[in-house]
Order: structure tokens, then sequence, then C-alpha cells
């Protein structure tokens, strides 16, 4: 009656991380941070997942989103759920089936201030694809069925109001690229971010959300062709402004400093960038 018990089948989110469960419009990044987007492009996946919640959660749920607070939308308090794992629309590479289970918990105060925290994990094993790199061919030291893929990630969110924070963490195991690119190897890999934001309301025109986030990610970016190591130590300021429900400014200077992973030799670089996005909601 309530809908507290949910499934959804075929082509669809895939519970992990509180900012890849966000829609655009209601992130303030432009993109997805590196390290907990890695386990999932594009952030879906044909599968089967079970969500739950009580009735007073999804109410909180939707009271986050009714008062314009950047959440990540209602995927249950608890998730559980099995999926392809090769990615949204890429072929099947080895006949099997990831994991994924998340659960998470929106504490309200008695002053109305909410703080979601939360944990999620997934299993599986992965084949990624290999390329030519550095006139060579990369082999895969891997069984038939690919190389393990598990990750473990906590998330805590203090919604703005006025003062927000966000922040994830991931840790877990892949494939990935050796130093001498001749090999794909099972390695580690960990990574995550931290955002601050603050919520400005009461202005003649819109709301401003200005904020500063910090990413970091050491590890297989495995989507790529060879998955070739990714070290991420980027830095942005930007500043969201909703000048209207239905139009969105968007200004990012993003310092980045990462590794250049859609050709090889995979080097790294530094690149100072200025983006703006002017979104229309409707």
């Amino acid at each position: 009656k309530n809908k507290e018990f949910r499934v959804r089948v075929g082509q669809s989110k895939i519970p992990y991380s509180f900012e890849n469960l966000q829609s655009s419009q209601n992130r303030l990044a432009l993109d997805r941070n590196d390290a907990m987007n890695s386990c999932c492009r594009d952030e879906r996946d044909i599968g089967a997942f079970f969500y739950w919640a009580p009735a007073h959660i999804r109410d909180r749920f939707k009271e986050v989103m009714a008062k314009n607070l950047k959440g990540s939308g209602d995927y249950g308090m608890f998730a559980l759920g099995i999926y392809n794992g090769q990615g949204a629309n890429r072929l099947e590479g080895n006949n099997g089936v990831h994991m994924v289970t998340r659960f998470t918990y929106p504490h309200q105060f008695s002053n109305g201030q909410i703080l979601e925290a939360g944990i999620q994990a997934l299993r599986g094993r992965f084949v990624p694809s290999t390329g030519p790199a550095g006139g060579f061919t990369p082999v895969m030291d891997a069984p038939e069925k690919g190389f393990k893929d598990e990750r473990v990630g906590v998330h805590a969110v203090l919604y703005p109001q006025p003062f927000g924070l966000q922040a994830e963490w991931n840790w877990g195991r892949g494939p990935q690229l050796n130093d001498g690119q001749t090999m794909l190897t099972e390695s580690s890999l960990n990574g995550g971010y931290v955002l601050a934001t603050y919520k400005i309301d009461g202005l003649r025109w819109g709301t401003l959300f200005p904020f500063v986030k910090w990413q970091h990610f050491k590890g297989g970016q495995k989507f790529e062709r060879n998955a070739p190591r990714n070290h991420v130590n980027d830095l942005e300021f930007g500043l969201e402004w909703q000048v209207m429900k239905e139009i969105e400014l968007t200004a990012v200077y993003h310092m980045m400093n990462r590794t250049n992973v859609a050709s090889a030799p995979y080097e790294r670089y530094k690149a100072d960038v200025l983006r703006f996005q002017l979104q229309w909601n409707y």
C-alpha cells in the first residue's frame, strides 16, 4: 500500500554511491567523481534491483527533494540487486552477473537538519577490452571469467540548510594495466571526494549554491581499453545559480591533475579549465 517494497527490472541505475544516483539536475559538480563512478560507467546496467524503506523514510527522501537540498532521490533505505556488470549497452563478456547492496539512513535532528550516512558494496568479475598500447597489445593475467571486481564504499551527506557537506570514499580490487604496459593484472584501488556548499536563498532572482570539491583516485579505469591506472587529484571551485526552477547556470573553475586514460602511454597531465553550463529543467 505504501510502496515500501519495490523491485525495478531492466536497465536502471545501480545503487552504489550517493553521487552516482544524483541526477544532473540535483548534482552541483558538472561531472561525477572518478573514484565512485569508475565502478559503473553511465551509472546504469541491465538487472533486477530490490528496494525497501519504511513510509516515514520515503517521506524524508521526498522532503529533501521538495526543499531543493540536492538529494539523490528515493533508492530505498536498503537495496539489493544483481546486474550484468559489463556496463550499459555493452556486450556480455563472461556470462556472469554482479551483485550490489546498499544501506543508507537519513537522520533528522530536532532542528530540522538532516544527516544521511550509509555503506554500499558490489562484487563480480569483469572482462576489460584490450588493444594496441605502445606498439603491442597487453595480455590479461586473469581466469576466463575475468578479473575480480569488488568494492566497498561509505558516504555521509549533511544537507545544505544552509551549510552542506558531502563526502564519499571507496576501496576495492579490479583490473589494471601494469607499469610496463605489457599485462593486465588484478590490483587494489581507492578514492573518493569531499564537497562543501552553502545554500543562499531569499535573493530577488533565484538561489545560489557556491561550492568547492576535492577528489582523489588511484586505480584501474576498467571501462577504458587496457584498464590503465588512473591517478586523479583534482580541485574544483564552482557556483550554481538557479535563476528559477526551470533554469540553472553553473560556472566551474576545474584544476585538473590526472592521467590521460584515453590513449597510450597514459601519461599524467595538469590543466586549468573554466567551464559553463546552462541547464533547462522540464
